[in-house]
């Protein structure tokens, strides 16, 4: 299951800004990190791309799965310790900043349980979605939640998120529409196709995107200046009112 998936990350403020950058994301059981056998991939350790834990959930160096088994236990979603593959990018000379990392759990019997969006913002903070999936009659995993989350200030709080994804296969797909009412205020999606986990394809994805994470945050900053210069309107943090974060009792999001 372990694979690359090499594509591209696109954004789109109708009318306003848009963006797309080449990228590929890995994608990776939570029960094979520990024996990963790649020189150029390690799990925490030092690698030219490496896999740390406390790069995802709590932030603690303790193995990822049973942080989202008990995500999934908070959310009421019947589970019984199938696969969790997570689909994410990788430190690069020991840095990486991911927006947004997904686990997808499947049952033993092969059904999809539930996705975990791991969203994080540029202020160290990260929230989960925990949704159960609804499948579309074009395949595809469809989920909705309100947004709970800081992630931009240039996004206000009341907004709604829309997901659309594709499991980890030949593709992976995870295209999120931001909902303001019924206008759209913003699209983003990640597109990638897959390539076998060897260290002949890493070094290739390397060298073909050679500072990848360095870009990540750089890019972020770089589109904010250019989405002011367009007149975006900048809302900032303060007095924006996001919502808090539900309880662990109810952290399940309704589904779309």
């Amino acid at each position: 299951m372990n694979a690359i998936y090499t594509g591209h990350v696109a954004h789109n403020r109708p009318g306003k800004h848009r963006l797309r950058y080449t990228m590929f994301m890995l994608a990776l059981d939570l029960d094979t990190l520990g024996a990963l056998k790649r020189r150029l991939l390690k799990h925490n350790r030092l690698g030219l791309f490496s896999i740390r834990d406390r790069d995802h959930g709590a932030r603690i160096d303790a193995p990822l799965k049973p942080q989202i088994e008990a995500k999934l236990r908070d959310a009421g979603i019947a589970w019984d310790g199938g696969r969790i593959v997570l689909l994410t990018m990788p430190r690069l000379f020991n840095y990486v900043f991911n927006p947004l990392s997904v686990y997808f759990c499947w049952r033993r019997d092969g059904s999809l349980a539930a996705l975990a969006h791991e969203v994080s913002n540029t202020f160290g903070e990260t929230h989960f979605y925990v949704l159960p999936p609804r499948v579309a009659e074009n395949g595809q995993i469809v989920q909705a939640c309100d947004k709970a989350f800081f992630v931009s200030p240039f996004l206000e709080s009341d907004l709604r998120y829309e997901f659309s994804v594709t499991p980890p296969g030949e593709k992976a797909v995870v295209a999120m529409t931001v909902k303001r009412g019924r206008e759209t205020a913003l699209t983003a999606s990640f597109a990638g196709a897959r390539r076998d986990l060897t260290d002949g394809a890493l070094l290739r994805v390397w060298a073909g995107n050679p500072l990848m994470t360095f870009k990540v945050i750089a890019g972020i900053h770089w589109e904010a200046i250019l989405m002011l210069f367009k007149g975006v309107r900048f809302l900032g943090r303060k007095g924006q009112g996001e919502r808090s974060p539900p309880s662990p009792a109810v952290r399940t999001e309704t589904a779309a």
